[in-house]
């Protein structure tokens, strides 16, 4: 948590780079904002801060209707408080406990569901459960505010079974009704939605577009000097999404259209893990900074360049060893011409089993690698728990990049530092002292990505 005197400083002025990192609670009004929040500036003598929205919750304030805390950056992964909350954090936000039990969370952490109770109740002053259920009702309110669904689909959306349920908990977890937070009266059913994801600058778009540029498949994504977007498919619900950078608003403008709105947040977390929306950058850079600012031309604002998921990455960097960008995209693109399920004018990316079952004649790769392609294909098809890519190296013709990359692009690790990399081991040769990359964790990746942008 920031000191008070760091906190009166962001909220005076406003600063964006502080947006997410703390919300101040106004003890007047009972009301709790962003720190760009761009009402009259309360005395700080009537003013508490608070690191998280819940926290704020917890202690009896309700969420500012203009700058809307349901919408400000989610907190960076890695605060420091425990590493095993943290972790059980994100796979709360992630669905957890959106289709599983407190104790299947609690296995996967390896630890007790009473242990997991005390640290959330320690640190937050919160059962798991409740706060799960807080960010359900804020991300209701976001769809309030920014869309004219009906809600009933909001409530669908938000993962409870009955408007009823929903009114009831949102008006006690968020202290309004949803009909105090929609003003208007319009509503509109449709799967096709329009959102405001907000970021912490500095964010260096141009260098995420021609990262993107260069990989892009036809017809599977879409790039061009604002925008990024591309099809996908979630728990068999399909769909695609636009995103669109609005310069000087710190923010994206997405677009999304699918199938079954039921899966919505999970979507959108995606989304955001796509773009790394939610990363506290300026603490990234502070370490890089102090380790290898000296060293090397770091550059401010990059950020981790997702794929949809991590087999989709293993995919790509299977078809991507030892040869160059793009070569690699040109069979990425036939493999999903040829495999990739249509969807309307586009089509998703193949799935694992029609990978399985090809015999990628129409591919001009060895037959090792062929066979590479189907050893992870099928470890999909057989595993209930295909994406732990430390399986992966049991696999023939998996190695450790394979894995790194595959865990860069398609998990958005944040601590993964491919060493075998003929880009990175360039860079990191032509530093002008001792270079060890070991002092950069837990941010390593975002190392790896100011090496490659060395070249």
């Amino acid at each position: 948590m920031l000191n008070a005197e760091v906190c009166q400083k962001a909220r005076l002025s406003r600063d964006a780079r502080f947006d997410g990192k703390f919300f101040t609670a106004v003890k007047t009004t009972r009301i709790y904002c962003r720190p760009i929040c761009p009402a009259t500036t309360p005395k700080e003598e009537n003013v508490t801060y608070f690191p998280s929205a819940i926290e704020a919750a917890n202690a009896g304030y309700r969420p500012c209707l203009r700058c809307r805390p349901d919408s400000a950056p989610g907190s960076s992964a890695w605060k420091g408080i425990d590493t095993t909350l943290e972790r059980a954090i994100r796979l709360i936000n992630e669905g957890a406990l959106h289709n599983g039990s407190l104790q299947m969370l609690a296995d996967r952490l390896g630890i007790s569901d009473r242990y997991l109770r005390q640290l959330f109740n320690r640190h937050l002053g919160v059962s798991p459960k409740g706060y799960a259920l807080y960010q359900q009702c804020l991300f209701a309110k976001q769809l309030l505010h920014q869309t004219k669904l009906p809600v009933t689909q909001i409530a669908l959306a938000c993962g409870f079974n009955s408007v009823r349920r929903f009114n009831d908990c949102f008006k006690t977890q968020v202290h309004l009704t949803p009909s105090q937070v929609r003003k208007s009266t319009q509503t509109e059913a449709s799967n096709s939605l329009q959102l405001k994801l907000y970021y912490r600058p500095p964010y260096d778009w141009s260098n995420m577009q021609r990262f993107l540029m260069a990989r892009f498949i036809p017809n599977l994504e879409w790039v061009d000097a604002h925008r990024y977007g591309r099809t996908f498919e979630w728990s068999g619900t399909a769909g695609h999404f636009t995103a669109q950078h609005i310069e000087g608003r710190n923010r994206f403008d997405v677009t999304i259209e699918l199938d079954d709105i039921s899966h919505l947040k999970l979507i959108i977390n995606n989304i955001k893990r796509i773009l790394d929306l939610d990363v506290d950058i300026e603490a990234v850079e502070d370490n890089l900074q102090q380790h290898y600012g000296s060293i090397i031309a770091l550059h401010s604002g990059l950020r981790l360049p997702g794929t949809w998921d991590i087999f989709e990455a293993g995919i790509r960097a299977i078809l991507g060893q030892q040869i160059s960008v793009t070569a690699a995209r040109h069979l990425v693109t036939c493999l999903v011409e040829r495999l990739g399920k249509p969807a309307g004018d586009k089509r998703l990316f193949p799935s694992p089993c029609s990978i399985a079952r090809s015999d990628f004649s129409f591919l001009k790769i060895p037959a090792s690698r062929k066979q590479t392609l189907r050893n992870l294909a099928q470890h999909y098809v057989d595993h209930d728990t295909p994406d732990d890519s430390q399986q992966w190296l049991t696999l023939k013709g998996v190695g450790p990049w394979t894995v790194d990359y595959a865990r860069l692009r398609g998990l958005s690790d944040p601590d993964i530092y491919p060493g075998g990399d003929l880009g990175v081991k360039k860079a990191a040769n032509r530093s002008t002292g001792v270079f060890n990359p070991e002092l950069a964790s837990p941010w390593r990746s975002y190392l790896t990505l100011q090496l490659w942008n060395q070249g």
